[in-house]
């Protein structure tokens, strides 16, 4: 990807995480991108087509820090790991987890956007399928999708409601769960 096109789609996360859907033009990413004007529009010729860049860098974004951070040896390691990764996406991370609760709206009637959506979520929940394997799951991938509508959940309410919940008690009894069968 060249700089110029990750300095497009960084400055539409920024938009999209801090003001929102509507501030998110080609114009308004230039501008936060130190673009010259029409720049983001020589990358991304329609909105939808930014829309679904964004997902896709927000996802790639993602994946790389939980496929270097999750690599669980015991249960204890993985609520750890899961801990740890919800405290990165609602904390460090949260202008780019805004983002992308707002992509996940607009993905409700826009079929692009949802498409993006899910790739990121299916790379995400082949990581902890992996894990869940290893720690003995009878059904990994059931038990991944759980975790990770779960995990969105939480998130959901860290960000909008600005909930300090602390996550550990329902990775616990979630692992608890699928390591059970």
């Amino acid at each position: 990807m060249t700089p110029t096109r990750v300095r497009a789609l960084d400055a539409a996360i920024e938009l999209l995480g801090t003001e929102g859907l509507r501030a998110l033009t080609h114009a308004r990413v230039d501008d936060k991108a130190g673009l010259p004007k029409g720049s983001t529009s020589n990358y991304f010729r329609t909105r939808a087509a930014l829309l679904t860049g964004v997902a896709d860098r927000i996802a790639e974004s993602e994946n790389q820090a939980l496929g270097t951070a999750f690599n669980p040896a015991t249960a204890e390691e993985f609520v750890d790991t899961m801990c740890g990764l919800f405290d990165y996406l609602t904390r460090i991370n949260r202008v780019r987890t805004t983002a992308r609760l707002i992509l996940f709206l607009e993905g409700s009637h826009d079929p692009v956007v949802r498409e993006a959506l899910s790739r990121g979520r299916e790379a995400i929940e082949g990581t902890a399928t992996a894990a869940l394997a290893e720690l003995g799951a009878p059904d990994p991938r059931e038990a991944a999708r759980a975790i990770a509508a779960a995990s969105e959940g939480l998130i959901l309410h860290r960000i909008a409601r600005h909930d300090d919940v602390d996550p550990r008690p329902t990775y616990e009894l979630l692992l608890k769960v699928a390591l059970a069968g």
